[in-house]
């Protein structure tokens, strides 16, 4: 063969290309979109947009804050106002503790006193016109006696000293009254002693 001839058949082979088909495919597969591009005022709206979300939660928790600001301090007010209510109604609870000694003796002094004995009639009168104003002055304070008297026995207001049996009466009927018992503008300041009824042959619930 000659040299001519060995030129012209290198000539008809097909030349191969060494292409990367898969890298290719794989560089297209991975490509991103381009982002789109915002002008300027579309960038100072977004802007403008999260400020204005970030002032209106801002705002929002604010107001609950003064929300529950003004309920505390309501709370604080109408506290403080019991508390000056509860020492005005009772400031002179101790004081008028105090004070009860006085209407029992005007009380006993009645008692024993003889209403047919004319000497001393002007001395009681005296007593029962006393005690009745003392009876009104402490009642100007709140205070007001308990004389539960022919009453059902009340184990809150009242203390039983004694049961006796009574037919006529009904049970756990208040009989007769010792010692008289007050209270300071609801507040118990002393119990009512008291004498209690029982039905023959049973006793008497001084807890009911």
């Amino acid at each position: 063969m000659s040299n001519e001839e060995q030129s012209q058949n290198e000539d008809a082979q097909p030349v191969t290309a060494d292409v990367d088909t898969t890298q290719d495919a794989g560089v297209a597969d991975n490509a991103e979109p381009v982002a789109e591009l915002l002008t300027p005022e579309q960038l100072r709206i977004q802007e403008l947009e999260a400020a204005l979300a970030a002032s209106e939660a801002k705002i929002a928790d604010q107001k609950d804050s003064v929300i529950r600001a003004i309920a505390d301090a309501d709370n604080i007010r109408k506290r403080a106002q019991l508390d000056i209510d509860k020492a005005r109604k009772f400031a002179l609870e101790k004081f008028a503790a105090e004070l009860l000694p006085v209407a029992d003796n005007l009380e006993r002094a009645l008692q024993v006193a003889d209403p047919g004995n004319e000497a001393i009639k002007p001395v009681v009168d005296g007593v029962e016109l006393t005690l009745k104003s003392f009876i009104s002055g402490i009642e100007k304070f709140g205070i007001e006696v308990i004389d539960p008297q022919g009453q059902p026995f009340n184990p809150e207001l009242h203390q039983a000293m004694s049961m006796q049996e009574d037919a006529e009466l009904a049970p756990n009927t208040v009989m007769a009254v010792m010692q008289k018992g007050y209270v300071l503008n609801g507040r118990l300041l002393r119990p009512a002693m008291v004498m209690v009824s029982r039905a023959p042959e049973a006793g008497v619930n001084t807890q009911a």
